[in-house]
């Protein structure tokens, strides 16, 4: 099936904080192991903020370098969207912070909250936005600092995440050498939404003055149920939107997952039977960044060269919610 409207993505950049928390550094913290850390997510290092550093200061450096990379004045942008689970603040959203940093004003802006394929939910909207607005330069940024809900005595998360930040610039207008957004496939099912959640904070798990911070406020995740569902439903769309733009794996060049963890990574590419090297992988370097996860992939793996003009690329996402959803690149 041919989409009726397809974007170009004029420039893409990614921006990862400083800090460098290798496995070392969190056997200091918790009771864990360098081999236990890599046998079971293939994650040996990890970015985190330093204290002061929020979600919009790395959305708005990932923004600059695709403005760069685009060659594009900040003036150009007409839509600011910001994919995170670990914004600012409640109010003002960080996409509004993140406009406001890049020097703009009275453009829209907001945030998305699909977790973990919140970049991808970016991509979609995007796509609706440029199809009714043709002169639309819309940023979709996934940023996260996963840091600042982690609780550092569950050694079953706190190892797994990062913080970073990756964005893209979308247009309806053709330029030599932009990579076209081919299509874009979106699930959600919340019946199993309390598997992986931070509850805390919400209108059902209220803040209350004076009271301690419980656990709810941090990640909590079933890690083995889900790893079950992240590998099914990442497969299953990736088969699907292949299906309806009449391709099979055969005619993806990269596929570039969600980075949550390798093993997941291994048994989507299995079940797709895609072989590990068409399959990006970073999530040894950066840990699960969450919906900056596949931007900072997409990005990175342009930079390595293992996007070359005429490559096919799909995007496979899952997370929180539970949310998932595939996209088709065509470079």
């Amino acid at each position: 099936m041919k989409t009726a409207h397809i974007p170009f993505i004029w420039g893409l950049g990614f921006h990862i904080p400083t800090r460098r928390v290798t496995n070392a550094d969190m056997e200091r913290l918790v009771d864990t192991s360098d081999e236990w850390i890599v046998t079971r997510t293939g994650i040996r290092t990890r970015y985190h903020v330093e204290p002061g550093e929020a979600c919009s200061h790395l959305a708005i450096k990932a923004s600059q370098k695709a403005l760069a990379d685009a060659d594009l004045p900040a003036e150009a942008i007409t839509h600011v969207l910001v994919a995170t689970f670990s914004g600012d603040t409640v109010i003002p959203s960080t996409a509004c912070l993140v406009a406001h940093g890049l020097g703009l004003s009275r453009v829209p802006a907001m945030d998305l909250a699909a977790a973990c394929s919140g970049f991808v939910y970016g991509l979609e909207t995007a796509r609706a936005i440029t199809a009714l607005h043709p002169e639309a330069m819309v940023l979709v940024v996934g940023s996260e600092v996963c840091s600042s809900r982690l609780d550092f005595t569950d050694r079953s998360t706190c190892v797994l995440f990062g913080d970073g930040a990756g964005a893209a610039i979308i247009s309806a207008q053709p330029r030599p050498g932009a990579p076209v957004v081919r299509d874009v496939l979106l699930r959600a099912d919340g019946t199993a939404g309390d598997l992986l959640t931070v509850r805390g904070g919400g209108s059902a798990f209220p803040p209350v003055l004076g009271a301690p911070i419980g656990k709810e406020y941090f990640v909590e995740m079933n890690g083995r149920e889900v790893f079950k569902h992240a590998v099914r439903l990442m497969a299953e769309v990736c088969q699907e939107i292949l299906l309806r733009n009449g391709l099979d794996v055969a005619g993806i060049d990269l596929l570039i997952p969600h980075q949550a963890n390798v093993r997941i990574i291994e048994a989507v590419a299995r079940k797709l039977d895609v072989p590990m090297e068409r399959c990006f992988v970073n999530v040894d370097r950066f840990g699960n960044t969450s919906a900056a996860s596949v931007p900072i992939a997409l990005a990175d793996a342009r930079s390595q060269g293992r996007t070359p003009p005429g490559s096919t690329v799909l995007l496979a996402s899952f997370g929180g919610g539970f949310t998932w959803g595939a996209a088709l690149l065509q470079f």
